[in-house]
């Protein structure tokens, strides 16, 4: 079992990420506040567009094996999580606090992070940069939450 490290949500594209302490998050709809929070026609299920998730040892090693540091916001996921190894949760169902998910896919660093961000990400983070889920029952979301496989 993990625990939530982080929540961040950017209210627009490329926007900065702005660190929350709890957000509510919606099946089909994603973070309220977030710049991909839905609010007309629902995500399609089983695309993994509701929640995104990364590990903070994952930034973590991004300093020490590549000496790129970023913010954990900076990598631009929903959820920093501690403790758990999210490419494990792929295919599975897991929660996070009062949120109910499933594992849809590896979140793989873009070339649009990179941009965002400083050089070497997109290789640096290749492999770990996280999950994307699909909710499938709403709630809230706080710092210090468990994440855990179900």
């Amino acid at each position: 079992m993990g625990i939530v490290e982080g929540i961040y949500v950017a209210a627009e594209h490329e926007a900065p990420t702005e660190p929350v302490e709890r957000v509510r998050v919606m099946p089909g709809r994603g973070p309220e506040g977030d710049r991909y929070y839905r609010t007309g026609e629902p995500n399609e299920p089983g695309v993994g567009r509701d929640l995104t998730l990364i590990e903070a040892e994952a930034v973590e090693g991004l300093a020490s094996e590549n000496g790129i540091e970023l913010d954990l916001g900076e990598a631009r996921r929903n959820v920093v999580t501690r403790g758990i190894g999210l490419n494990d949760l792929v295919g599975r169902p897991f929660r996070v606090g009062a949120v109910r998910c499933v594992g849809i896919e590896p979140c793989d660093p873009c070339r649009h992070l990179e941009w965002l961000t400083k050089p070497g990400v997109l290789k640096g983070l290749a492999g770990r940069g996280g999950l994307r889920a699909d909710v499938v029952s709403g709630g809230e979301i706080a710092l210090g939450d468990p994440v855990e496989a179900l």
